[in-house]
């Protein structure tokens, strides 16, 4: 094996045991899922920083609201799909699965309690209630569930530091009822699950390719367990690490820059034909509104006293926009800015088909 492929072995100093703790929606793994660590360098990743703290900003904004995992287990009913009466798979259930993969992988770590961010609340009553107007409905008598939500878990001694911003590592995901057909039988359940870095002066989180699965499908507790378990072992963090240090030896001029927002808005009306010869770009008008005024106002990511902006203050103007988008769509354009950001570089190389943005 690669000796820094993965980053549990370059991370973690003993040997991991991958065995869940044991619970109601939890598997035990077999002997040849568990992983043993055989690296010892672990400074040539990441640092070990036990007094590290967050800041209070949230990751997403959006119209969301932060909520408890007590509250989605004491206060929401849990969908099903109508034809059969199958249950879901809860949001709960998908954090707590999540939660249990994180600690039996980040054994001897410390990890936070998730920060969980809900949107498209979907009320209902009990059928005593049928009758009543909604201002005399008691509070027992009302039910609720969200269509949407988001979560992540910081693990904040495992940090890195790109152009000054301290980095820490953060896994997470997403889970949008609106993308299932709850009018039909069970069948697989859809979820987004990610890891990567959250960047500590901003909490804007930094999603890649290798750590991010958009489309999970799943029919069971147990084959969700298992994909998770993929994703966190698939994962790269040097080789994330160091492109993405990469962006701060890079920069655009403010002629550069102006041209690259007037690209982006030409791009989002160009005829389906011509778009589909240009590399992809998620973001809307009200984003790249938001990247032009952050580009002299932001306090971190703004341009340099030349007008010019390196390539991390870029990528980091994207993600900063892009905590306007609701939850479904949220993993989706933080990848979409990673790989249009390198792109770029790509371009400024004089190799890359995204030179259609800078010309």
């Amino acid at each position: 094996m690669d000796t820094l492929r993965h980053i549990k072995p370059a991370i973690l100093e003993q040997a991991f045991d991958l065995r869940p703790a044991k619970s109601a929606n939890i598997i035990e793994l077999p002997e040849e899922n568990i992983i043993n660590n055989n690296i010892k360098e672990v400074s040539k990743i990441v640092n070990f920083s036990q007094n590290s703290t967050y800041g209070n900003k949230p990751f997403i904004e959006a119209n969301t609201h932060e909520i408890n995992i007590q509250h989605l287990k004491n206060e929401c009913i849990i969908p099903v799909f109508s034809k059969d009466n199958e249950k879901t798979i809860s949001h709960q259930e998908f954090i707590e699965i999540s939660q249990n993969c994180i600690s039996n992988i980040f054994l001897n770590h410390s990890i936070s309690e998730p920060e969980i961010r809900v949107s498209h609340q979907i009320k209902g009553r009990t059928p005593g209630a049928i009758y009543k107007n909604v201002k005399d409905l008691l509070d027992h008598e009302k039910t609720i569930y969200y269509e949407r939500m988001a979560f992540i878990i910081k693990i904040p001694a495992i940090t890195d530091n790109i152009n000054g911003n301290e980095l820490s590592l953060t896994i997470g995901g997403v889970r949008a009822y609106n993308q299932e057909n709850l009018y039909n039988k069970k069948t697989f359940e859809k979820f987004k699950f990610f890891i990567g870095f959250q960047n500590k002066v901003c909490c804007n989180l930094c999603v890649w390719s290798d750590g991010f699965v958009d489309d999970l499908k799943v029919s069971s507790y147990e084959e969700l367990q298992s994909k998770l378990f993929q994703v966190l072992n698939n994962y790269n963090a040097e080789k994330h690490l160091s492109e993405m240090k990469q962006f701060a030896d890079y920069s655009l001029t403010e002629h550069q820059f102006a041209q690259l927002l007037g690209r982006t808005r030409l791009y989002q009306h160009l005829p389906k034909k011509e778009k589909l010869k240009i590399p992809l770009l998620q973001f809307t008008d009200g984003h790249i509104n938001t990247m032009a005024k952050d580009y002299y106002d932001d306090e971190s990511f703004c341009k340099d006293n030349d007008g010019d902006i390196n390539l991390w203050n870029l990528y980091n103007l994207f993600t900063q926009a892009n905590k306007s988008s609701y939850i479904d769509t949220f993993l989706d354009r933080n990848l979409n800015a990673f790989d249009f950001t390198k792109g770029i570089q790509q371009s400024l190389n004089g190799n890359s088909n995204y030179h259609w943005f800078l010309s």
